[in-house]
């Protein structure tokens, strides 16, 4: 059972600073799919994985949450021949759910307030139980982009829910100062984060979702939606020493150790 409260975030995603910049790349987080797939491409810099880690505090980190203006939004998921969730999506308070996987339990906090119309998804996929039985099908572990892809029914990587919606936090704040300002490509996105995959292109989140297992440098390009709650980052850690047999050409490959989401809760 999902449980919610209407409390906000205790601690919301910090302005910690992640994934490559420039010149100074350590990792650059991008996205590369067919239409209706959900491929993000972690571009890995050659780097001993000997070397200490990088301090990345230098980079630009996530703007401050917005207030939103109105208790419910109205969201468009865009029909790609699946059920969508409901329309009307809550700006208020937090979801707390737990990822139950083969390697043990992932609690998550998601914010309706930092990306209602995500979370709402989030949740209605996990109800409907699309999440059951589902792998995370990638495992990045180069520093500046260390993280899990997970969410496609397919595991293959282009899988998705049937349907489409508009990106949300952080994405439209770093489009309007782009729009008058320069961005930089990449920005800092603090260890713990839940994100949204995409396909590479504007408004085409689906299901896969990243869990960031360390500060990562990605194009400011991916909505976040929530955290890892602390008790589950040492469970990811542990499965993530094990390692992937790097045989994505998108940076990472599949886990040594698998996580499987067993159901959501």
């Amino acid at each position: 059972m999902i449980h919610t409260t209407e409390q906000r975030f205790a601690s919301r995603l910090r302005t910690v600073v992640p994934l490559c910049l420039v010149a100074v790349a350590v990792l650059l987080g991008g996205c590369a799919q067919d239409a209706g797939s959900e491929t993000t491409k972690v571009t890995e810099v050659a780097q001993p994985r000997s070397a200490p880690p990088r301090d990345l505090s230098i980079y630009r980190g996530l703007p401050e949450v917005p207030a939103q203006p109105a208790p419910t939004v109205t969201c468009e998921y865009v029909d790609r021949g699946g059920a969508r969730p409901p329309s009307t999506a809550s700006t208020v308070g937090i979801v707390d759910l737990t990822l139950e996987t083969s390697i043990g339990a992932i609690p998550l906090v998601l914010d309706r307030t930092q990306a209602p119309c995500t979370v709402n998804s989030f949740v209605d996929l996990a109800r409907r139980g699309f999440y059951d039985g589902t792998s995370c099908h990638r495992l990045a572990t180069d520093p500046g982009g260390e993280l899990y892809q997970c969410g496609d029914p397919t595991g293959t990587g282009s899988g998705g829910p049937g349907y489409t919606f508009a990106d949300e936090y952080p994405v439209p704040q770093f489009a309007a100062e782009a729009a008058t300002s320069y961005l930089p490509p990449a920005v800092l996105y603090p260890r713990g984060t839940v994100a949204m995959a995409n396909a590479g292109v504007e408004n085409s989140n689906g299901s896969q979702f990243f869990l960031l297992l360390g500060d990562s440098l990605l194009r400011p390009d991916f909505t976040a939606f929530g955290r890892i709650a602390d008790a589950g980052m040492p469970v990811l850690d542990a499965a993530a020493a094990d390692g992937h047999d790097g045989s994505s050409p998108l940076g990472g490959g599949v886990p040594t150790t698998p996580v499987v989401i067993g159901a959501v809760r």
